[in-house]
């Protein structure tokens, strides 16, 4: 049975889109390669070390055609597995792997929910829990575009939050994939397409901007995942990155909106409001 896509009046259509998600686009990364089937899987087939930024946009490309695609969206979901089909082999400990395991193929999709949830409280308004609710809820209409097996996606908010730390306690690991992620986004510039405002408030006076990738990064990771990975974060920095998010969330919803959004979200909502515009006009006239 097709699932239904997207569309306007969702959290992910206001949401997906913007360009502040690529704030927290390392540290998805680094969250999810902890998953050693991932690990695994990224460290033999992705191209994060060659284009770490190029990677990480091709999956918010990805993620803004499931949500702001129509029809296209589960044809999206449709082509990433067929893509990830044959991703298989064994890691450097003799696991076998393979990218659509159902554990793992939810890690990748769930543990973005939890991403969506820190931006929020970092660089923006922090989500009611009403308002998780109501993304999780999408979040699991989202999984089922990906063909997320339903037994691997918990029922509600409280299981999600349950199953989230059980899952960085007793499945993630401090594995080579994922500190070599953060290797690598020391030596990168900021975000490509990062909108010049934010891009200034992203290198500030005297920190190079691979460095403040890094930064950001290590920040917005949980406490427990920062330990996991033998990680320093002091509270001087925890005041630092909340500053940042503050200008963060003071600026973003004061920016016109072609620079808020990705293009592929912001033409889908421009053409959204258009075509509502007619529809009133022929109602008028009619």
């Amino acid at each position: 049975m097709e699932v239904e896509p997207f569309g306007p009046g969702s959290m992910h259509w206001d949401t997906a889109g913007e360009y502040r998600n690529l704030l927290v686009a390392g540290s998805a990364l680094v969250i999810q390669t902890m998953h050693p089937a991932v690990g695994a899987a990224v460290a033999e087939y992705s191209t994060y070390k060659d284009d770490p930024w190029g990677r990480l946009t091709r999956t918010l490309v990805s993620i803004q055609k499931w949500v702001y695609g129509g029809a296209d969206g589960p044809a999206e979901g449709r082509r990433l597995r067929e893509l990830h089909r044959p991703i298989s082999g064994v890691d450097e400990l003799g696991r076998p792997y393979h990218a659509l395991n159902g554990e793992a193929w939810a890690w990748v999709h769930l543990s973005l929910f939890e991403r969506f949830i820190t931006l929020r409280r970092y660089f923006g308004t922090p989500f009611t829990v009403e308002q998780q609710r109501r993304l999780y809820d999408e979040s699991r209409h989202l999984g089922a575009i990906l063909r997320v097996p339903e037994r691997e996606m918990p029922r509600d908010l409280e299981a999600f939050w349950r199953y989230f730390d059980a899952m960085v306690a007793d499945t993630l690991e401090p594995h080579p994939t994922a500190l070599d992620v953060l290797s690598v986004l020391r030596g990168t510039p900021a975000p490509p397409g990062l909108p010049r405002p934010l891009r200034r408030l992203w290198t500030p006076v005297g920190v190079g901007s691979g460095e403040f990738n890094h930064f950001v990064t290590v920040g917005t990771l949980p406490p427990s995942v920062r330990r996991k990975l033998g990680l320093r974060w002091t509270a001087r920095d925890e005041r630092r990155l909340r500053q940042l998010g503050h200008a963060v969330a003071v600026l973003t919803p004061r920016l016109p909106e072609r620079l808020r959004y990705m293009p592929i979200a912001y033409h889908a909502r421009k053409a959204e409001r258009s075509s509502r515009r007619l529809e009133r006009q022929l109602r008028h006239s009619a």
